[in-house]
């Protein structure tokens, strides 16, 4: 077997083997504390509540062992045996050139959507609804999908030609250009996003007068923050969930509440996660992560024109055509990501104390420190995760990691 060939396969396996060692570690970790509410949270949470975030936390890291399971045996067999039967089969219909390229890249994520969308169905409509989250019916459900494939194919099928012209074209600088140019596309997504594609999903609405939305107004001009509008998105209808977030560039920023979350903090809480989120713009987050993005995918761009230089396809057995570089590359890089998911999470953590402490400086500790314990009891988030879990997956702290940082000086 070519070396290549053989470190792409360990990785895989590697990559899923210690999944599902972490997955198993954060159950054990969970089930072990089920019986016991955190000293620091004993006066804020039930013991009933406690048990029900511990059997929600199981359900969804089983879930989630399962799938991962599944998804490493898929990769492995797609790479060994069912990627030159995929090929032939898209040959057949598609002469050479661009068009097989980019047929192929779509066959292959076809055939994924339609393996993922059990897993999907399960998280859905057992899962969630089985604690209470979800809202989706079927119809709402189908309807989503089909607009998610529409969409992706509308935003997809332009890249993947553009892509593959750019390979064709300029054997030498097209990876450079090609990483440019999606760059562009992803910096141009920030502002197309909320006004034209989320509209597709939720209805969002501007926040009526009163007395919260002038409090959050003064809170804005206090924080040097222009924003093209407030606004409520009936989240209700699909999840229980709750969330705030801000999205755009310069004065075309716009800030969303939830309206779940609305319904279930008060008016400090509310303030108070908002000072959060604008703590990220204070700080640059923002700008930070699209720098983080930027050269994390440059040097995915590098790989990706090693390989099509390095006969990857031949290593394989397989014939020298680009689509099926792309997808071998693909996926390789799935566990390259995960390797790297520590050092990520390490720097949007510290995103998040900052911003933590930035809502404190502006509105006091108590409010963001009532306003987690709430959102960690109403979204059934642990309070007693496993650590080194809590590094691969938890783009933000453990709550009671960051309520402990607020009540630090």
């Amino acid at each position: 077997m070519n070396l290549i060939v053989a470190l792409i396969f360990a990785a895989i396996i590697l990559s899923g083997l210690l999944e599902i060692y972490l997955e198993r570690r954060q159950i054990v970790a969970v089930a072990a504390h089920r019986e016991r509410v955190p000293v620091a949270f004993a006066g804020q949470l039930s013991l009933e509540e406690h048990r029900r975030a511990a059997d929600y936390t199981l359900a969804r890291t089983r879930l989630g062992m399962a799938q991962k399971g599944f998804d490493t045996i898929i990769a492995l067999l797609w790479l060994a045996f069912f990627l030159a039967p995929a090929y032939a089969l898209v040959a057949r219909f598609v002469v050479p050139g661009l068009s097989r390229s980019v047929a192929l890249v779509l066959f292959m994520a076809a055939i994924g959507y339609v393996l993922d969308l059990p897993f999907t169905i399960l998280r859905t409509f057992r899962l969630e609804a089985a604690f209470g989250f979800n809202r989706t019916t079927p119809g709402m459900f189908f309807r989503d999908q089909i607009k998610g494939i529409v969409l992706q194919f509308v935003l997809v099928l332009p890249l993947l030609y553009g892509f593959f012209t750019l390979q064709r074209g300029i054997p030498h600088l097209w990876w450079v250009l090609a990483w440019a140019a999606l760059m562009a596309v992803m910096l141009a997504m920030i502002v197309i996003y909320p006004a034209f594609i989320a509209p597709l999903f939720n209805k969002f609405t501007p926040m009526a007068e009163g007395p919260l939305k002038a409090h959050i107004e003064a809170l804005l001009v206090k924080c040097g923050f222009e924003s093209k509008g407030l606004f409520v998105m009936d989240a209700s209808k699909r999840s229980t969930h709750g969330n705030a977030y801000f999205t755009g560039f310069g004065k075309a920023k716009r800030i969303v509440f939830f309206d779940t979350l609305l319904q279930k903090h008060n008016e400090e809480e509310i303030l108070s996660i908002l000072a959060h989120e604008l703590g990220h713009y204070k700080f640059g987050h923002v700008t930070l992560r699209i720098v983080e993005s930027a050269a994390l995918t440059f040097v995915a761009f590098a790989v990706l024109y090693w390989a099509f230089a390095g006969g990857l396809t031949q290593a394989f057995g397989l014939p020298d055509e680009p689509g099926l570089v792309l997808v071998i590359v693909l996926f390789a890089m799935g566990p390259v990501a995960h390797l790297l998911a520590p050092f990520t999470n390490f720097l949007s953590r510290r995103a998040e104390f900052q911003a933590d402490g930035f809502a404190k400086s502006m509105l006091g500790g108590q409010p963001m420190i009532s306003a987690l314990t709430k959102l960690s009891r109403d979204n059934l988030a642990t309070l007693t995760p496993d650590w080194l879990y809590a590094l691969f997956y938890y783009s933000h702290p453990p709550i009671p990691e960051r309520i402990a940082h607020l009540n630090s000086a």
